[in-house]
């Protein structure tokens, strides 16, 4: 387990996560470079108002992503909400000037063409404003994961509000959640995190 953890820490150290911002970029110029990217998973785009930005994640992010995916899908299997996992799907509207691609997205209940969840890892800050793109969007809900900590936000009207637990799903203690996902060892903490759903933990 210390190995693991001991490796963890030397690959993040040697990780770099790149950003590239680019102004004055038209809607089909941005159509044109996801047509070029295809479904590249190197690099996520999000344009917002003319404003495009190119990231290309880290391993941290990747691997954050991946393991609060999987937990997250575990909780909604063990609690029978049904569920369409869209992963990191271009979202995009012309009329609103914006598009993203998140790192995992869902719809929950009934499947619809924009996701009610959208979850974002933030490793390095700065870049395109999220949440405004989001709301363009009419994502119901947002959560942030930077810090080893889940920061939600629900759309109310016209803007996104802070709030401390998940409308959408009441029941589900992100405090737990944000713990097994950084665990060193994803398997492990898979395994008991469904048991700690079920009540056996």
């Amino acid at each position: 387990m210390a190995l693991l953890q001991d490796l963890s820490e030397h690959l993040q150290i040697y990780d770099p996560e790149e950003r590239q911002m680019i102004s004055r970029v038209s809607w089909d110029q941005y159509e044109a470079v996801l047509a070029d990217l295809g479904d590249c998973p190197v690099y996520h785009v999000t344009f917002l108002d003319g404003t495009l930005e190119i990231m290309s994640p880290s391993r941290r992010h990747e691997v954050n992503a991946e393991n609060i995916g999987r937990l997250l899908e575990a909780y909604l299997e063990e609690t029978r909400t049904r569920f369409w996992g869209l992963g990191s799907t271009t979202f995009r509207r012309v009329e609103m000037g914006s598009g993203t691609e998140p790192d995992k997205s869902y719809n929950l209940l009934t499947e619809k063409e924009f996701s009610d969840l959208a979850i974002e890892v933030i490793v390095t800050s700065g870049g395109v404003d999220k949440l405004e793109v989001y709301k363009r969007l009419g994502v119901t809900e947002v959560w942030f994961f930077q810090d080893n900590d889940f920061a939600v936000y629900r759309l109310q009207g016209e803007t996104y509000e802070r709030i401390a637990v998940s409308d959408l799903l009441p029941d589900l203690d992100l405090t737990v959640l944000a713990v097994h996902a950084i665990r060193p060892d994803p398997l492990e903490a898979l395994i008991e995190y469904r048991r700690r759903v079920r009540g056996e933990a």
